[in-house]
């Protein structure tokens, strides 16, 4: 039961952790940290289709599991 509850505790602080790391202060003015003006637009539209990779990558899992587990039974 610990080494189960250490687990969630690493994956919790890694994922977290992330956030707060990689976090940068925003600019004032309509520029980059390198100083370089940045359109008002994103470049690229990120959030456009993130539900459909969230449900293959839970079903790529899924799949994943379900053959180690008939792999498993085989043995």
């Amino acid at each position: 039961m610990e080494n189960k509850l250490l687990k969630f505790y690493m994956l919790t602080f890694l994922l977290i952790g992330d956030f707060v790391m990689f976090a940068q202060e925003g600019t004032p003015d309509n520029t980059s940290g390198d100083g370089e003006t940045v359109d008002e637009e994103d470049p690229v539209p990120v959030n456009g289709r993130l539900i459909y990779l969230a449900i293959v990558g839970i079903a790529f899992a899924m799949y994943y599991y379900s053959q180690k587990k008939k792999e498993k039974q085989l043995n």
